[in-house]
């Protein structure tokens, strides 16, 4: 007979409490807070017709005027352009190209540029190149940046290849595509009989001057192989002085870009007759590309570019037209506005 009573798995209620503490601490459940159950207070606009009209027609009053502005600063600038890459090659060169750049011929040539609107100094001194893709990763790369900077590190030409040494494995200062294929055409302008002088000091970054270049580095071997590639440097003159180089090895992203040759520290008026001196030396027959010649003032907003004001006028003219269309459909067909509380599911309706 078996007078043992009914077994209990409970273990009574000290152990029921220490199982549902053991349960609840081994849990991946998260301490309830308002921050981990997203209850926090919390802007929660509802997009209604007056809020969504009123947003559209704040964006338009607000971009059209900044496009207007932005279009009318753009107008102001003054701007010449004058591509010369073909009209400077002689006529019997005409079908050949290459050959009168790459011969011995003289380089100089003459064009006339006519100031269309009064010109106030300073007067910026671009040249212009189209086609000539200075992003292209092994010409980008192609550079001594410790080699610029300090001349202890003047054999640091490992980055320069093919243009790192000379053939007999000298060292070339400074290194690399980018400084060998500097540009080097010239340009010489006379207003009448008298010379407009071109500034070229200060047309680099002071940054790339002060931190780049290095003040007791300069050129050796610069240009002295078989294959020219552009310009030559002066071996007298330390790299942070020459700004044309320093322009020049500022990569463009582009394939269509200009750099600042200079600047004219003169009025122009409205009717002058420029006389440009050139020397077309700049191979860019090869790969048939473009080389112009460009004279522009400056505004507040920077150099002669429509797109931002465009721009502008575009988005604010969208909104007002787009504010119009929901204010007539608003007027006309107006749609009653739901209950907003349905929107939350843990929350009753309103009078539920």
């Amino acid at each position: 007979m078996n007078t043992s009573g009914p077994s209990s798995s409970s273990g009574g209620p000290g152990q029921g409490e220490a199982a549902e503490s053991n349960s609840r601490r081994n849990s991946k459940r998260p301490k309830y807070s308002r921050f981990t159950q997203q209850e926090l207070p919390a802007c929660k606009p509802i997009l209604t017709p007056k809020w969504v009209i009123s947003t559209f027609l704040l964006v338009s009053i607000v971009f059209v005027p900044v496009g207007v502005v932005s279009l009318l600063a753009s107008r102001s600038v003054v701007e010449i352009v004058e591509r010369y890459d073909a009209a400077c090659i002689p006529s019997r060169f005409r079908n050949n190209e290459l050959s009168f750049i790459q011969g011995p011929e003289d380089k100089t040539c003459n064009i006339t540029l006519t100031v269309p609107r009064r010109m106030r100094q300073p007067i910026f001194v671009y040249y212009q190149l189209e086609g000539f893709y200075q992003n292209h990763r092994r010409y980008v790369r192609s550079r001594s940046d410790q080699q610029l900077r300090n001349p202890a590190s003047e054999n640091a030409t490992s980055p320069c290849r093919p243009e790192g040494t000379t053939s007999n494995g000298v060292s070339i200062v400074p290194c690399g595509l980018i400084a060998w294929s500097l540009f080097n055409d010239t340009y010489d302008l006379t207003l009448g009989n008298q010379q407009l002088a071109i500034n070229k000091r200060g047309i680099s970054w002071r940054s790339d001057r002060e931190h780049k270049f290095g003040r007791n580095v300069f050129p050796r071997n610069f240009q002295n192989g078989t294959l020219i590639g552009g310009g030559s440097l002066n071996t007298s003159i330390p790299l942070s002085e020459q700004e044309d180089l320093i322009v020049w090895m500022r990569t463009a992203a582009l394939p269509t870009f200009r750099k600042l040759y200079g600047r004219i520290e003169t009025d122009l008026q409205a009717g002058d007759s420029i006389n440009v001196t050139l020397q077309n030396r700049y191979n860019t027959y090869s790969f048939n590309g473009r080389k112009r010649l460009v004279l522009s003032t400056s505004s507040w907003l920077g150099g002669k570019n429509d797109f931002v004001g465009i721009a502008y006028l575009t988005v604010g003219s969208l909104c007002f037209f787009l504010a119009m269309i929901f204010s007539l459909i608003y007027l006309i067909k107006p749609r009653q506005l739901g209950d907003p509380t349905y929107l939350s599911w843990n929350r009753n309706p309103r009078g539920r």
